[in-house]
């Protein structure tokens, strides 16, 4: 009776670790396909990048960005910046965003600062907010934004012109569908009013288009709606098999100090919990500002800072109500499955 007790107990073992092995074995299985995934995307997007990209001035700004660490593991704010590279190899920024992910609360914001707005720049007075960045770059911009906002970033993220055109055309070969709400004609772009599907160049050229009554305003829009048509078509181009090689082959597009493992986490949450919408403001907002011009900066916007900055904060730091957290439950408890039969 003994003898087939201790029978019983060598053949559990056996199978304990043949269980432990398969794990092991799938997991590493896994990592390795996630690691293959992520270096092919990678490298073949980095051959196409290369005559594009500025790697000295990348690692400059790396070592020089000084964002917060995470306070809170749930909530990360990063500075998302459209550069412009010149021909004599300076920069500008035109398109200056906060993207703020909640995990715990799967609430995604974007805020658009518009270029023109008169802030103080640091060390260097008063000027268009734009300015910070050919001053100092992303770190100057930060500082500024903390300075006259009180909002703190953790990273940031920029990504030129010929860049941008390359993601869309890698998520989107067939083009990202927009609808062009009126006729849009200057040097570089003809668009009809209408929904119609927008490659890489003519995506950037429509979310820079101001020549109209809207001026910067209607830019401003527009940079937010491709933001949202843009993640929406990522959600839908990929799967979370896809996901090691779409960040991979995006990675070399983007300029940021986040290192790929805190990328491919974002990624994969976002990717699982996807936030239904994301809420956009502008700043400044409407009837909190003047037209001014200087003679240092040309035409600004000059607005009213405190109203502007409590706003902002309110914006960032404001969580779902109980009854948005209610119906976003049912609403998951529609989708699940029933498990009766």
């Amino acid at each position: 009776m003994e003898k087939r007790k201790d029978r019983k107990k060598v053949k559990r073992k056996h199978k304990r670790k043949k269980i432990l092995l398969i794990v092991g074995s799938l997991v590493l299985i896994f990592a390795a396909y996630f690691t293959y995934e992520f270096q092919a995307g990678k490298y073949a997007a980095e051959k196409e990048m290369e005559q594009y990209k500025d790697s000295d001035k990348s690692d400059q700004y790396e070592d020089e960005f000084n964002g917060i660490e995470e306070l809170n593991s749930d909530v990360i704010n990063v500075l998302l910046l459209g550069e412009d590279l010149s021909e004599n190899g300076s920069s500008r920024t035109d398109t200056i965003m906060i993207g703020q992910y909640d995990v715990k609360h799967n609430r995604a914001k974007l805020v658009s600062l518009m270029r023109d707005t008169y802030v103080e720049i640091p060390g260097h007075g008063y000027n268009k907010i734009n300015s910070a960045f050919s001053m100092g770059g992303p770190e100057l911009l930060r500082q500024t934004i903390k300075e006259n906002f009180d909002i703190d970033v953790n990273y940031y993220a920029i990504v030129n012109f010929k860049g941008f055109e390359n993601i869309v055309d890698t998520v989107a070969p067939e083009g990202i569908e927009m609808n062009v709400q009126k006729r849009m004609i200057h040097t570089d772009i003809d668009l009809h009013p209408g929904i119609q599907k927008l490659d890489g160049e003519q995506l950037l050229d429509y979310a820079r288009f101001r020549s109209d009554h809207e001026n910067d305003f209607g830019r401003v829009r527009r940079q937010q709606e491709v933001m949202s048509a843009l993640k929406d078509e990522v959600l839908s181009f990929t799967s979370i098999m896809k996901l090691p090689r779409t960040v991979g082959t995006l990675q070399p597009y983007i300029d940021t100090n986040m290192d790929t493992g805190k990328i491919l986490s974002i990624a994969s949450e976002f990717f699982l919990e996807t936030p239904d919408e994301i809420e956009t403001m502008r700043i400044p907002m409407d009837d909190t500002f003047t037209d001014e011009t200087y003679s240092h900066a040309g035409a600004v916007l000059e607005l009213n800072l405190e109203e502007n900055r409590s706003a902002l904060n309110e914006f960032l730091t404001s969580q779902p109500s109980t009854e948005d957290l209610t119906r976003r439950d049912e609403s998951d408890e529609e989708t699940e499955p029933n498990d009766e039969s």
